[in-house]
């Protein structure tokens, strides 16, 4: 890419120059000569090198990959290019994936609770989600070494804790499609916590 620094010279790119010797000087166009960086150290000459050792096929693919990814990255809602990605960003996944226990609530109808009950009732249906990484204790972690080394086969067991209601709401009556009064008991989370 970079074998060699020429020099601009403005006679050759003059407008006078004649036609039969266009097509020459297409290609020995004038270059601008790089700037002048360490030969050995510097990135543009390892990359330079690195680039020529590819064939024209290999650096299509590879460009019209890079081109890919710029595109989805702006089509889903990305202002950066993702090539480059900052080094918080592994760890704000790994936020977004753990986190803690805690007691989170949704509006739905008595049928989509799927409870086998009919009715257009809505209820506020408060469940537990999260994490619970902090909470391992030395059983789980015995557990999890039992079961590494096959001394607990076939049982299923869990050897983390899990994020669970810890105590429910009150019980839930409503009537059903067809005037009938139900109550259900147990069916709401009041407390989250990792058993």
């Amino acid at each position: 890419m970079f074998s060699g620094s020429r020099e601009y010279s403005p006679s050759s790119s003059s407008p006078s120059s004649s036609s039969s010797s266009s097509s020459s000087s297409l290609l020995a166009a004038p270059r601008r000569s790089p700037r002048a960086l360490q030969r050995h150290g510097s990135l543009l000459s390892q990359y330079s090198s690195l680039l020529e050792s590819y064939t024209e096929g290999e650096i299509r693919q590879l460009i019209s990959a890079l081109v890919e990814r710029y595109s989805q990255a702006m089509n889903s809602g990305g202002h950066e290019l993702p090539l480059f990605p900052r080094a918080g960003s592994r760890r704000k996944r790994a936020r977004a994936r753990h986190k803690p226990c805690e007691l989170r609530e949704l509006e739905v109808s008595v049928s989509e609770l799927g409870l086998g009950y009919e009715s257009d009732e809505t209820v506020l249906f408060r469940y537990c989600s999260g994490t619970c990484e902090a909470a391992v204790r030395s059983y789980d972690l015995s557990l999890k070494s039992m079961r590494s080394r096959r001394r607990i086969r076939k049982e299923k067991v869990r050897a983390r804790p899990c994020c669970r209601p810890l105590a429910y709401d009150d019980d839930v009556s409503f009537l059903d499609a067809y005037n009938r009064y139900y109550t259900v008991n147990e069916l709401s989370a009041k407390e989250c916590g990792c058993v």
